[in-house]
């Protein structure tokens, strides 16, 4: 029997950086996207947002590409909120985003990580935090 554990933290920015995810809405779309994921076979670990971003930790199904599972969280996320007239004028997403593996030792601090973005974005935009990201895993 086959067993795969790979968990994924992923940072996704809204369009031209919009800084359109605020507290009213913010929370019915993350409560959204993890109950969506779910139904998909995409279990969320861990999710936190910014006016502008959303990160999020997650297995990554075993018989499911990076870029599916991206798709299903990013897609369906914004068209339920534009569905639902959550943001004005509609939640878009960027079209890229930043994803990188997390091995089982750093999972506690990836967790602490994205619970605390409230903080590390009092010291950092989100632009530097995800240019950060990038230079840190180019390897």
């Amino acid at each position: 029997m086959s067993f795969v554990k790979v968990m994924i933290h992923s940072v996704c920015g809204t369009k031209n950086g919009e800084r359109i995810l605020l507290n009213s809405s913010r929370s019915l779309i993350l409560e959204h996207i993890k109950e969506n994921a779910k139904t998909k076979g995409i279990f969320i670990d861990t999710i936190n947002a910014e006016p502008e971003h959303v990160h999020c930790l997650f297995a990554l199904n075993a018989d499911m590409a990076l870029s599916k599972a991206m798709n299903l969280i990013k897609g369906e996320a914004s068209f339920w909120a534009n569905q639902k007239n959550l943001i004005k004028p509609k939640l878009d997403w960027a079209d890229d985003y930043f994803a990188a593996s997390v091995s089982e030792s750093q999972l506690q601090k990836v967790r602490e990580y994205i619970r605390n973005q409230q903080e590390h974005h009092k010291k950092l935009t989100f632009t530097e935090e995800y240019e950060k990201f990038i230079k840190a895993y180019q390897g």
